[in-house]
């Protein structure tokens, strides 16, 4: 052999040697993953229904798969604070963030200048649980029935409240989708997070409020918030007699959000399948279903590629939806 075909083939197998061992080393990794503590983060203020489930999720984690997962609250701007965070985040496995339909479908068409953009940027991973949105007011409100709501408001145009967690949200959304479906003016307040609303809403500074069933679900147990409505098609099997908008005349209103995990794009697709395995299993355990259904919400499993689906699909019918509302937020 001459020299020179001894060089080209000596070049060619270092070559191969330098593409096969990152592919080891990712493979190697993810065997391992997690070797150090995952941040978790959260993109609303503690108490609310992204919390709630992200801390559920956390801490059977570190429970049944002993792995050391910890929430951190990245509160703001409608949830788009925290996801952009994570969308910066190297994509070792170690930033994951709870995303929700609000923040990573309706806010990119909501806020001008997000500096993420949820399809290319995040690999979905893991679907957790879907929920109906719920129009609530306090126990000692003197309305009982969505029709009361509109009779008010049609009778003194803005003089009625409502809260929701924030601007950009699907649940300010949802309230924006039934003023125009009941052709009422009522006023939207936006407040940081779930908790800032619904104490606003106990006291009365707020009449109605707009709320994610896990956020509301611990104060209507309670008997202090009256749930007039839930949105989407079908009654929740966690307030079965509680009726939907669409039940109370306003055909096919369907609104509703769901939560989930998400990577930097550009993550091992070994750490996404193996992060998908581990909580799919605890999805399907008694104890986190029954816990994810005390809150008002669904537990449902999903494929990565299940769940990204979702995700770029939601994402373009919220186009839409948002054009028609007129909403934008600066």
């Amino acid at each position: 052999m001459n020299t020179t075909r001894r060089l080209l083939l000596s070049a060619a197998g270092f070559a191969l040697a330098l593409s096969v061992a990152p592919a080891h080393a990712q493979q190697g990794a993810a065997a391992n993953y997690p070797t150090k503590p995952v941040r978790l983060i959260v993109p609303f203020p503690p108490g609310g229904g992204t919390d709630i489930l992200s801390r559920l999720v956390a801490t059977k984690l570190n429970e049944v798969s002993k792995w050391n997962v910890v929430p951190d609250n990245r509160a703001g701007a409608g949830g788009t604070i925290g996801i952009a965070e994570a969308a910066r985040a190297a994509p070792t496995g170690y930033d994951m963030v709870m995303g929700q339909k609000d923040n990573m479908v309706v806010a990119p068409w909501l806020y001008k200048n997000l500096s993420f953009n949820p399809v290319k940027d995040f690999v979905a991973v893991a679907h957790v649980a879907y929920t109906p949105v719920v129009i609530v007011t306090r126990t000692e409100s003197k309305f009982k029935t969505l029709k009361d709501v509109v009779d008010a408001a049609r009778a003194q145009p803005d003089a009625i409240t409502f809260g929701s967690p924030g601007n950009g949200t699907t649940i300010h959304l949802a309230g924006e989708i039934f003023k125009s479906a009941a052709n009422i003016k009522i006023r939207h307040v936006p407040y940081k997070g779930s908790n800032a609303a619904m104490m606003d809403v106990l006291a009365g500074n707020v009449d109605l409020m707009v709320s994610s069933l896990p956020s509301a679900m611990a104060q209507i147990k309670s008997g202090k918030l009256r749930p007039l409505a839930v949105t989407s098609a079908k009654r929740s099997t966690t307030l079965p007699d509680v009726p939907t908008v669409a039940e109370q005349g306003y055909k096919d209103f369907d609104v509703s959000t769901w939560y989930g995990l998400f990577l930097p794009a550009g993550t091992s697709p070994e750490i996404v399948a193996k992060v998908n395995a581990e909580v799919n299993k605890l999805l399907a355990m008694p104890d986190v279903k029954q816990a994810i259904h005390d809150q008002g919400a669904e537990p449902q499993t999903m494929t990565p590629e299940q769940f990204g689906s979702l995700l770029k699909t939601d994402y373009e019918k919220w186009k839409g939806i948002v054009q028609a509302s007129g909403a934008t937020i600066e």
